[in-house]
């Protein structure tokens, strides 16, 4: 768990306001990656949306005289727990209010106990979720009227997508969406007790391919992933569990994001529910079964 107080100094007295809001995770069915331009961002095209998995975030407004506090910790239905050991400050949520407070030129005050339930390192999203959240909850407790979209921008590519609670078409660097309603899919995600660095992915997809945008492909309904070959490179182990899994579940594997989770489609919620078992009683991985939202 993470436990750090910043002094925000003097905001005019608040009433005591709380408000809690899932993040939910996301994963791409599709994942298409183009060339890196100059800012060190890769044009992409992913089909992407949101799945039951979330975070919890509890935000209380504290009164005028008070530190902001941050408690970061796993929730007791996480299914892999990793040391939290990012100092809070580099936190995405916790970077989130802080922009927030830049933007209104003001203190906010206010306390955030969040429980992840979301995998670190997982190509799901956790960090992008919660920092959406935390901008649009902020917002809320604080009767804000400021743009989230160029913050969400600013804190990372993903961070836009969660702000559109929408399955989308995502391209450019993340920021730019086409909404689509897609029906719900039964999935499980699969998540390995490692990780994937997202910039070490990238870096061996450099190495390895040269990059080919296909938004024709995204927008298919095909299932890929152009990162799932650096992906196994980065991390050998991942190889081998996508492959036993897949032959456990007899089902179509599929990486999300730049890993290390994987996730499978399913037929119903019992048959996801009966994959889920499977993997859980003959493999090193723990999986769930959700769907998408």
């Amino acid at each position: 768990m993470i436990l750090l107080v910043f002094n925000s100094g003097i905001l005019a007295r608040m009433p005591s306001l709380q408000i809690q809001q899932n993040a939910y995770a996301k994963i791409n069915f599709s994942l298409s990656v183009g060339s890196k331009g100059n800012d060190g961002r890769h044009q992409i095209a992913s089909r992407m949306a949101q799945i039951g998995l979330c975070d919890t975030l509890e935000l209380k407004a504290l009164d005028s005289h008070s530190l902001s506090r941050y408690a970061i910790l796993w929730h007791e239905d996480a299914i892999q727990r990793t040391d939290i050991n990012w100092p809070v400050t580099e936190d995405l949520a916790v970077r989130a209010h802080r922009l927030l407070e830049r933007e209104a030129g003001c203190p906010l005050p206010l306390q955030l106990k969040l429980e992840k339930r979301i995998p670190a390192g997982s190509g799901l999203g956790g960090g992008s979720a919660d920092a959406a959240a935390m901008l649009q909850s902020a917002s809320k407790l604080f009767k804000l009227e400021i743009p989230l979209e160029p913050l969400a921008n600013e804190l990372g590519s993903d961070v836009s997508f969660f702000l559109q609670n929408s399955s989308a078409i995502v391209t450019g660097t993340g920021n730019s969406f086409e909404l689509i309603e897609d029906e719900i899919k039964e999935v499980i995600v699969i998540s390995p007790p490692y990780q994937c660095s997202t910039k070490a992915v990238y870096e061996a997809f450099d190495s390895l391919q040269r990059p080919k945008l296909d938004v024709a492909a995204v927008c298919s309904g095909d299932c890929f992933n152009d990162l799932l070959l650096a992906a196994f490179e980065i991390q050998p182990e991942l190889k081998l569990d996508f492959d036993r899994c897949g032959k456990l579940i007899d089902l179509p594997i599929h990486l999300t994001g730049s890993g290390s989770s994987m996730f499978a489609i399913c037929d119903n919620e019992l048959h996801a529910n009966e994959i889920a078992k499977i993997i859980n009683q003959s493999s090193n991985c723990r999986a769930i079964a959700t769907r998408t939202i």
